[in-house]
Parts: C-alpha cells; sequence; structure tokens
C-alpha cells in the first residue's frame, strides 16, 4: 500500500482543524460584550440614551435579550461603559496636545487639528458624549457631566503652566477650561453635522474654531 505523506493532495487554501486556532470562552464572551457596545453606539447615531432599550441593542448585535446579562447588570452599565470610552477618547487628545509648549497660537493649532482628527476616528463616541452631556436626570447623563467637569479639571491644571496664569484663581482657571471645552465638544459636532461634509467646510470650522480658541486666550491675558 501506498503511503501518503501527511499533507499530501491538500488544496493551497484549504484549512485543517488543526490549524484552526480555537476561540476560548473568554474570548467569545468579550467579542459579544463589545458587539452590544457597538450595537448601542450605533443606535445612538440619532437619540439619547434614555430612549435605547435592551431588545433593540441586542437584537442589532444578534444575541438574546436574556444573554444581555451575562455582560451587563443594567442598561445604565452599559451606558456607563460607553462614557467611560468616549472619555478615553477626550483623555488621549489632551495628552497628545500636552507636548506643544506654552506658546497660544501653537498650542492652539495643535489642539484644533488634534481635534479634528480624534473626531474624524471617533464620531459616534463624540456625539454620544455631546449629547448625554445634555440630557435628563438619569445615570448616564449626569456621570457625563461629572465626566466632564473633572476633564475640564485636569485642563484647568494645565493651563495654569502659562505664564499669564500662574497667579489665576483656581476657580477661574476652572471657568476657563469650562468655556474651551464647550468650544472643543461644539466644534466637533458641527464638524459632525455639517453637510455636505468637504474639506473646505472642515477648514472652515477648524479656522473658526482657532480664531474662537485664540480670542479666549487674547481675553484671559488680560483678565484680572
Amino acid at each position: 500500500m501506498t503511503q501518503v505523506a501527511p499533507g499530501a493532495g491538500r488544496k493551497i487554501g484549504d484549512v485543517s482543524a488543526e490549524s484552526v486556532k480555537p476561540v476560548s470562552r473568554q474570548e467569545r464572551k468579550q467579542r459579544t460584550r463589545q458587539a452590544l457596545l457597538d450595537a448601542a453606539l450605533a443606535q445612538l447615531a440619532d437619540r439619547p440614551f434614555a430612549v435605547l432599550s435592551l431588545r433593540e441593542v441586542t437584537k442589532q448585535a444578534d444575541i438574546v435579550p436574556t444573554a444581555f446579562y451575562r455582560h451587563f447588570t443594567s442598561m445604565d452599565e452599559l451606558g456607563l461603559v460607553l462614557l467611560g470610552e468616549s472619555m478615553d477618547v477626550l483623555h488621549r487628545m489632551l495628552d497628545a496636545a500636552r507636548d506643544t509648549g506654552t506658546d497660544f497660537d501653537r498650542v492652539v493649532h495643535t489642539v484644533v487639528r488634534t481635534l479634528y482628527e480624534y473626531t474624524r476616528a471617533h464620531e459616534a463616541h463624540i456625539r454620544f458624549l455631546t449629547r448625554e452631556r445634555h440630557g435628563g436626570g438619569g445615570a448616564v447623563p449626569q456621570a457625563a457631566r461629572t465626566e466632564l467637569r473633572m476633564f475640564a479639571g485636569d485642563l484647568a491644571v494645565d493651563l495654569a503652566r502659562f505664564d499669564c496664569l500662574r497667579r489665576w484663581r483656581t476657580d477661574d482657571l476652572r471657568m476657563l477650561a469650562d468655556m474651551i471645552v464647550t468650544t472643543l465638544l461644539s466644534t466637533a459636532m458641527e464638524l459632525i453635522e455639517t453637510v455636505p461634509r468637504t474639506a473646505e467646510s472642515d477648514e472652515r470650522i477648524l479656522a473658526t474654531a482657532e480664531n474662537r480658541l485664540k480670542l479666549i486666550a487674547r481675553g484671559a491675558a488680560h483678565w484680572t
């Protein structure tokens, strides 16, 4: 009898059971959890979190509703996880702008361009965060406002590095930081919602944002 060498006769592109890496239970669970988060974020493109139902999320994620509770204890918990992801985007953006120095114009230019890059890469998260900031009294909107206040606090610490702001009171630095955060989020939403979306419209929005921030900076320099 002729012996056949292992693998002989297998066509290119054939995948044997031995070559397929088995997916662990933990990996499957993580994929399902992420599918739920992605489904929720997709559903939130045009409405607030408060009106989103568990059944809508599980239907889009293609899982049975009861399986939801293997990953989240409630819809609020899912929303808070989405909020955490959204805030991570803002913090990474702030980190990316920290190495610019203390020249106002250069910092403003870098911040606005960084905002543009992060907005285009994470539009759904930015939209979700901005909408929930102005939401009602639910757990997710309240957490969004708290997180943004903390973010403004971090920004206020960074602002104190500028010579003209070193002697400012903490309350005044926080007020300035709040103005900047509001400007950044409104700019991000303008980038997302402007139709038609063109290179020219993007540049116009970014130029306006730079001028707004420079105006805030100029006023801050003369604040007493």
